[in-house]
């Protein structure tokens, strides 16, 4: 099979042959459809976030079962499905108190299946490893069983490899908030796949103002298809400044669906008092934020984070799925740009202009 490695960081990914082993207990073999190409990617690429290389990144994808292993019961050969990054093994504390997305077990090594081995060598033998346990920048993967979320014949392989990330962490970080309701006003910071998400999921919530971030005039235009009312453009207006006149004082809920301290910093200084301000966006993990801890206390501010969409991946998966056929939110318009396995580092080239919606690898 053929697969996207990267060897080093600040080098293009390689589109090689790789030999690829047999699913084992409870993994599946995956045909991939359609895999996304998110920022987190761009990020391990370029060191900022690190990981063990060498190794197939990719963690937004959609495939089709071709086989599976001993003991597979929640899937069979031909189902099609959505791929989650974090395959949850439903018996840790994470897991049994309700945080699937955060599973300890998952998270002990994510460049590894469960067994701790790999399935995937080049021509000289060497390991290569797969991000967050999938891999998805090739041609066929296996998978932990967890992993696999199968989806109608309604939902096409592109939007479903989207679902896979941007979509529901996004729109998840967003309707998933527990004090989050109608009428709410919400500032969004960032408006790549991710935010563009969390401002259709503050349609759908019907906030009554919805105030885009950003700093590409092209990319706010972007996002008032997704249902900003307002934009606010960073490099030309004090960001801060502008969300609470838009908001009269300040928004309820602030999302920065980047990730950086001076963003998350900004979310939190645009909510009003009782405000909260939602970090979605995954940051370096040596990152630190300016805070001023004091309106914490003096305001009732809140500060906390969202990860994979705050909740159970697959329950947030079943949601799109539905809202999706029923016509209720629009993934197709994020897909902007699409390549072959061969054209990927053209596709990471387009997301570091800051091009508008998402670019998607097409295998099918």
């Amino acid at each position: 099979m053929k697969a996207a490695v990267l060897y080093e960081v600040n080098s293009p990914l390689t589109v090689k042959e790789l030999s690829q082993d047999e699913p084992r207990e409870r993994e599946v073999l995956v045909r991939i459809s359609a895999a996304g190409l998110c920022l987190s990617d761009h990020h391990i690429m370029h060191g900022t976030i690190a990981f063990p290389l060498p190794s197939v990144l990719g963690h937004e994808g959609a495939g089709v079962v071709e086989a599976i292993g001993p003991g597979v019961t929640a899937v069979n050969p031909g189902d099609r499905c959505i791929l989650s990054f974090v395959s949850s093994c439903g018996q840790c504390p994470m897991c049994r108190s309700g945080l699937a997305q955060l599973c300890d077990a998952h998270r002990k090594d994510v460049s590894r299946l469960f067994d701790g081995t790999v399935r995937l060598h080049d021509a000289e033998g060497t390991e290569i490893q797969q991000m967050n346990k999938l891999g998805v920048f090739a041609e066929s993967i296996v998978v932990p069983e967890q992993a696999c979320f199968p989806i109608p014949d309604a939902v096409p392989s592109e939007v479903a490899a989207l679902m896979g990330c941007c979509v529901t962490t996004g729109f998840g970080g967003i309707v998933n908030q527990p004090d989050i309701r109608p009428g709410a006003t919400v500032a969004v910071f960032g408006c790549g796949g991710v935010g563009l998400n969390t401002v259709q999921g503050a349609r759908t919530i019907s906030a009554s103002r919805i105030i885009a971030v950003d700093v590409h005039d092209h990319k706010l235009e972007f996002a008032r298809g997704f249902g900003a009312t307002d934009v606010v453009n960073a490099r030309k207006v004090d960001p801060v400044a502008a969300v609470r006149e838009l908001s009269g004082g300040g928004v309820d809920f602030a999302f920065d669906t980047i990730g950086g301290g001076e963003i998350a910093a900004q979310a939190l200084d645009s909510v009003r008092k009782g405000g909260t301000a939602v970090v979605i966006g995954l940051a370096p993990l040596e990152d630190r934020a300016p805070i001023n801890v004091a309106i914490l206390t003096r305001e009732q501010k809140r500060l906390q984070g969202s990860y994979y969409g705050s909740a159970s991946p697959h329950q947030t998966f079943a949601t799109l799925v539905s809202l999706y056929v029923d016509g209720r939110i629009d993934v197709d318009s994020l897909i902007q740009r699409r390549y072959s396995l061969d054209e990927i580092n053209d596709g990471f080239a387009a997301l570091e202009r800051g091009e508008d919606g998402r670019g998607v690898i097409v295998f099918e």
